[in-house]
């Protein structure tokens, strides 16, 4: 992967805090010609620096949201267990995010779920069944002190 300036890193940085912004207004931004801005972009996208573009929603609006974070604990840690509980959140739309982590746990997981009961649910599934879940130990986020906005470049 060829190494990006500061030219890209600006252009990275306004494209964070604002996906929807045209080319010309972020050429200008930046101090480049519209044409050299967009080359830089999809250089940017098809290397895998930009990787998408979205809308941040505020889903309490919308719908029950209670957002959870749980470490989740392996019974064992063979490779293809840890490929079983990636698949595992992967496949759940719930499952906001997941990391392997460092420490007591083997996962730190980030889900959305309606209510207790059906994060209990969630649960109960992930560690009874042929995951090789040992435990489930878990954290309710209670207020939203912080969005993500992008990593500082």
């Amino acid at each position: 992967m060829d190494s990006i300036d500061r030219i890209d890193r600006r252009i990275l940085d306004v494209l964070q805090r604002d996906g929807r912004i045209t080319n010309a207004a972020l050429a200008e931004k930046v101090a480049l010609s519209p044409s050299a801005c967009l080359s830089r972009v999809r250089r940017m996208e098809q290397q895998g620096i930009i990787t998408g573009y979205g809308a941040r929603i505020a889903i309490e609006t919308l719908r029950a949201a209670l957002i959870i974070y749980g470490e989740v604990a392996l019974k064992r840690h063979l490779p293809e267990d840890f490929r079983a509980a990636e698949a595992l959140f992967a496949a759940d739309a719930r499952v906001l995010e997941a990391a392997e982590i460092s420490g007591k746990s083997d996962y730190l997981v980030k889900v959305i779920v309606t209510d207790m009961a059906e994060w209990r649910d969630l649960t109960a599934k992930w560690t009874s069944g042929p995951w090789q879940i040992e435990r489930v130990s878990s954290s309710v986020a209670m207020h939203r002190t912080k969005s993500f906005a992008g990593y500082p470049l």
